[in-house]
């Protein structure tokens, strides 16, 4: 039998921010070396007696392989989005399997490291298909927005007030973000966590699919959020915590104010009662907190929030915010 099969697991959450930086240029050598930091984390956990599973974001990324669909579009048929996001999840999953494989590689016998490109079931008549707020892709003019909705059926909506940005860039498509249900591929992730490989799974949400009357499953014109994904594969392994990986050391009240309170050890009802309050808006730290509510109610034990660089001192209780039932 496996000796790690016993272990404590832990689903590990890398943000899509985590791997491609404000800021930066996007290099492929820069998402590299960040993979590297948040992989040495995970390394050290490994290396301590936990089981791990890896989820990511694909956020920025995602959007990338938009534009070049685009920019390519009168010479390579563009692929549907459900495509680019399985392409994001291949092609960030390579860089997480990579460096993780390295480390820890120079400090133990190299033991399986994974990526599984995974389907998330959704509902097709969420509402958030008729009502879709996801931004992707590149910026549009007014004109340019007008004709891609006539011709592909698109959703364009203005997200800069006014015409700021280049040449009045000022449209962005927006695509539906429905609720995950069930993850597809868990019983296999389920088995090779067992059997102690590490599985990098669920990335950027996953593939978003819908499942026909006869159990077929189809890609749909969508994105999964990650954190809500993750709460769902969570859950559905038995993990014992989720460690949620962002741009921020902890989850903090009143946040980019003179005033802001960082959080440290807190119970879900605290959390519920900040977030009544309007601490956590939907486009930043909101559907972390969701994701960990969603978790800790259906029975796991604990969710961590900091920075990659203080995972390891944040799971031991000395950094970062700490949420409990």
């Amino acid at each position: 039998m496996n000796r790690r099969r016993g272990a404590p697991l832990c689903v590990v959450s890398l943000g899509g921010n985590a791997l491609l930086r404000r800021g930066e240029s996007g290099t492929i050598e820069e998402q590299f070396e960040h993979a590297r930091t948040c992989t040495a984390q995970i390394s050290r956990m490994l290396r301590q007696g936990r089981r791990v599973v890896v989820t990511h974001g694909n956020g920025p990324i995602v959007g990338n392989i938009v534009i070049r669909n685009e920019a390519a579009r009168n010479t390579v048929p563009p692929m549907p989005l459900y495509i680019c996001d399985a392409d994001s999840e291949g092609g960030i999953g390579f860089m997480i399997q990579q460096t993780l494989y390295n480390h820890l590689r120079r400090h133990e016998r190299a033991r399986p490291v994974v990526t599984l490109i995974t389907q998330v079931v959704v509902d097709p008549d969420d509402p958030a298909f008729a009502a879709p707020t996801k931004p992707i892709g590149p910026w549009y003019t007014a004109g340019e927005a007008a004709r891609l909705e006539a011709e592909k059926g698109w959703r364009v909506v203005r997200a800069r007030p006014g015409g700021e940005g280049e040449e009045g860039r000022a449209y962005r498509r927006v695509v539906p973000s429905p609720r995950p249900l069930r993850i597809v591929e868990a019983a296999v992730i389920r088995r090779l966590a067992r059997e102690g490989v590490v599985v990098i799974a669920a990335g950027g949400g996953g593939v978003p699919v819908a499942e026909g009357p006869e159990g077929e499953l189809r890609g749909v014109e969508a994105v999964v959020d990650k954190d809500l994904a993750t709460a769902v594969l969570a859950r559905e392994l038995g993990a014992e915590a989720v460690l949620i990986l962002t741009d921020v050391d902890r989850v903090y009240l009143d946040f980019g104010q003179a005033d802001q309170r960082g959080l440290g050890e807190v119970s879900v009802a605290e959390l519920k009662e900040y977030r009544a309050q309007g601490h956590f808006p939907p486009g930043t730290m909101g559907p972390k907190v969701d994701a960990a509510l969603e978790f800790l109610e259906a029975g796991g034990r604990e969710v961590v929030i900091t920075s990659p660089e203080l995972a390891v001192e944040a799971m031991q209780g000395r950094a970062g915010t700490r949420i409990v039932p």
